[in-house]
């Protein structure tokens, strides 16, 4: 066994976030010189037309000299996002067929000179 699996194997803490079709692994791992750091797996599941699956994983290896900067930019992107657009999240445009709607929808009005919405569609 390589010494990167055996690196990947020394889990000392976890955190499991499942958010939707993504899953976040927060994970504290230990080096060979017995030093921590933290590695942050992003998996999400994508499904096939016939019904099989895969996975697609991303990941990040934090190390404790990049802590105090990772979180500070952190906090200040998390917050920026939250002051501009709020904590309320625009779900439908995250289903699957949001775009098909709105593609019919400006199909169906290219006669009209004006869109009329109500306030049930905003």
């Amino acid at each position: 066994m390589r010494d990167n699996e055996m690196l990947e194997k020394e889990e000392i803490f976890s955190k499991v976030l499942r958010a939707g079709r993504r899953t976040y692994f927060f994970d504290v791992r230990a080096t060979k010189a017995d030093d921590y750091y933290i590695t942050i797996t992003e998996s999400k599941k994508f499904t096939e037309d016939d019904g099989s699956f895969h996975f697609k994983k991303h990941k990040i290896y934090l190390y404790k000299e990049d802590f105090a900067a990772f979180k500070e930019i952190l906090n200040e992107m998390t917050d920026y996002v939250l002051s501009q657009k709020g904590e309320e999240v625009i779900s439908e445009r995250h289903q699957k067929d949001f775009k098909k709607e709105f593609q019919n929808e400006e199909i169906g009005e290219s006669s009209s000179s004006f869109t009329d919405i109500d306030f049930d569609d905003i």
